[in-house]
């Protein structure tokens, strides 16, 4: 297996276990709005946010690269 496959293995266990310990309730204020909600989708959601950023700004990198 691959360093970079190790470590996104090992970051995928880490987020499973952070998520699944994390079931509380949290209120998330944003500009005007409260929204309670439990933390695993809060979780969740801000890691997939970060893999969409990620993914994009990559996907970006890699077009303008091919541009040149």
């Amino acid at each position: 297996m691959k360093p970079k496959q190790t470590l996104i293995l090992v970051l995928a266990v880490l987020l499973t276990i952070i998520i699944i310990q994390n079931s509380d309730v949290a209120v998330v204020q944003l500009l005007f709005w409260r929204i309670s909600m439990s933390m695993i989708v809060l979780i969740f959601s801000v890691a997939l946010i970060g893999f969409a950023i990620g993914w994009l700004t990559r996907h970006n990198a890699a077009e303008r690269k091919k541009g040149e």
